[in-house]
């Protein structure tokens, strides 16, 4: 069985990111699969199909530091903050499944990483210690654009 007829068989759980053949590029005759066409392949994912999935995975990660911080230091700042994202972005995924609700759940997700990215940007700015408030500033800032693509593709 060939790459390409490999790659022509995609997986049902995949079928959301729309992958298709854009072109065909006829392969160099000097190699071993002369007369073979190779097919380049483009994913047309839309942004509101990954949103769920980010909000899903960063709320995740913010209970995950929010419960380290918290064996770590006994901080219940930490833990009241890690325990809210959570509950915030599990909010923002379950109104993201209903087409009726997908723009709420997208504001949601929008604010909450807002929230979060301001937190972060403050405690950055006050401690200047890159070991856990920065790579959380930048977990919530990318969180935050893939909200905000998401609410304007859904909306328009």
């Amino acid at each position: 069985m060939s790459c390409c007829s490999l790659l022509l068989r995609i997986p049902p759980k995949f079928a959301a990111f729309n992958i298709q053949p854009i072109k065909h590029i006829p392969s160099s005759s000097g190699s071993f699969d002369a007369g073979r066409r190779r097919t380049c392949f483009s994913c047309k994912s839309q942004l509101t199909d990954l949103a769920p999935a980010t909000t899903a995975v960063y709320g995740a990660l913010l209970l995950g530091g929010g419960l380290f911080a918290f064996n770590k230091s006994g901080s219940k700042g930490s833990l009241s903050g890690g325990l809210t994202g959570a509950a915030l972005m599990a909010t923002a995924y379950a109104l993201m499944q209903a087409q009726e609700t997908k723009a709420i759940g997208d504001a949601l997700g929008f604010g909450s990483a807002l929230l979060f990215s301001c937190v972060f940007g403050i405690r950055f700015a006050a401690t200047r210690k890159l070991v856990l408030a920065g790579p959380l500033l930048v977990l919530s800032i990318a969180a935050l654009l893939v909200c905000i693509f998401a609410y304007v593709q859904d909306s328009m």
